[in-house]
């Protein structure tokens, strides 16, 4: 059972919209027929189980899968358009560490976009690249090499690199796998302030116990799209079970989780 995302379109163009979303790695579709519209300022976090095609919706918007069949638009423009307004951070497990490179370096990085081939960066880019550093403390770094960093530290410095492009839309791809309990709610701060700054932001995340508490809104995937809402919408007992096959079995600490934080949000 899916809940719907259509409806009355309001003035407000979408941050993300898809439509009828298909991708297939050779003769098996990962995504089959995907649309939902994303609106703008509001945090995202993408769940269902391994394999359910997470990654892959991610790496759709960004262009990095080819699609069969689908469009989709990033704040109004078709995607292959909006290059500029877009950021992502990948993975851990898909970047370099060995590479001989510092914090500041890896960060300028999100300023190339806004350089023509022959320039240097300037003042306007050295001032992004520490503003960024200072949003994520990770400013007494900027000279290490990027491959002595903790993994929460590296995976900072990917976030910073992200801002420091100033992209209104940031895509993430499992930014808390593998990082300690401190690092966790460090990067969930950023998360909320890059959301205070009106960035939308659009997390894959593999933990449904905390969903509901960092979340402003969900979408559960797996393979299709069966929900996107509230984490009381989606975080419901019919849904989960169809989706993990019976699996789950914290739908009650899920439920009184999306509940209180409904509740929290209705409050004055």
């Amino acid at each position: 059972m899916a809940i719907s995302t259509s409806g009355a379109r309001t003035a407000t163009t979408p941050a993300i919209e898809v439509q009828h979303l298909t991708v297939s790695y050779g003769p098996r579709p990962a995504l089959l027929d995907v649309s939902v519209a994303i609106e703008p300022g509001v945090l995202v976090g993408v769940i269902g189980p391994n394999g359910a095609g997470k990654s892959t919706f991610i790496k759709a918007l960004l262009g990095f899968v080819k699609r069969d069949v689908g469009q989709i638009k990033i704040l109004g423009t078709p995607a292959e358009h909006a290059i500029g307004r877009i950021a992502y951070v990948p993975q851990r497990g898909a970047v370099d560490w060995d590479f001989p490179v510092t914090v500041r370096e890896v960060v300028m990085m999100g300023r190339y976009g806004h350089l023509r081939w022959w320039q240097d960066p300037g003042t306007a880019d050295r001032q992004a690249v520490d503003a960024a550093l200072e949003m994520v403390r990770m400013s007494e770094f900027a000279d290490r090499q990027i491959g002595q960093l903790s993994g929460g530290q590296q995976q900072r410095v990917f976030m910073a690199r992200a801002l420091a492009q100033g992209g209104e839309v940031l895509l993430l791809d499992e930014p808390f796998a593998g990082v300690d309990a401190s690092t966790e709610r460090a990067l969930l701060d950023v998360l909320h302030s890059a959301k205070g700054q009106g960035r939308t932001l659009v997390v894959v995340h593999h933990d449904l116990v905390t969903a509901a508490e960092y979340f402003d809104k969900l979408l559960l995937v797996k393979q299709r799209l069966f929900a996107y809402g509230t984490p009381a919408q989606v975080l419901r007992e019919d849904l989960l079970s169809e989706v993990y096959e019976g699996r789950l079995r914290a739908f009650e600490h899920l439920r009184e989780e999306a509940a209180r934080k409904a509740r929290e949000g209705a409050a004055p």
